[in-house]
């Protein structure tokens, strides 16, 4: 049976585009309005740090959950054909790193960036995230008995909160 043509979006391919437009928009967009504040937090040094500091958390997390889940790695939310349900690794403290690991680089680029869009765009991709993961983990679901006790187990997108 052939497959559909990516625009159909079988496999989840519009999820990937947006995800694409939201990363740009985090990192090229404008930082604030006209008339508004330059900055959304202080040109402080704590500041700084922290934003650093998330997005230093971020990387490697994203970095760990990429080298974890090796060739079955894909930007689709549909699972690859005959991959394994990964549960170790940094898949033990949140069942998306790598999302998990984008969401805390955009709030740390927010942080260091200062605008107050910037925030909003951080904020905007951890709702699409979310978004995507429903979708995602019904698949999962689908594919692998064991999903459902892992949900349980392990947090969504936020280390050890959500």
């Amino acid at each position: 049976m052939p497959r559909a043509p990516w625009w159909r979006g079988a496999r989840g391919e519009w999820y990937v585009v947006v995800q694409f437009a939201l990363f740009a928009l985090v990192a090229f967009g404008p930082r604030t309005l006209m008339g508004w504040p330059a900055r959304a937090f202080p040109d402080a040094c704590p500041v700084r740090a922290a934003g650093v500091a998330l997005m230093a958390a971020g990387f490697f997390l994203m970095l760990a959950g990429i080298l974890k889940i090796g060739a079955n790695m894909t930007p689709l939310p549909r699972p690859a054909e005959g991959a394994p349900l990964v549960e170790t690794g940094p898949f033990r403290i949140v069942r998306h790193p790598m999302y998990a690991g984008a969401i805390l680089m955009a709030f740390g680029w927010a942080l260091l960036s200062g605008g107050w869009l910037t925030f909003g765009y951080a904020a905007i991709l951890l709702a699409f995230f979310d978004l995507k993961t429903r979708r995602e983990e019904k698949w999962l679901g689908e594919k692998f008995s064991g999903y459902a006790a892992y949900r349980k187990r392990v947090r969504k997108l936020i280390p050890f909160i959500y």
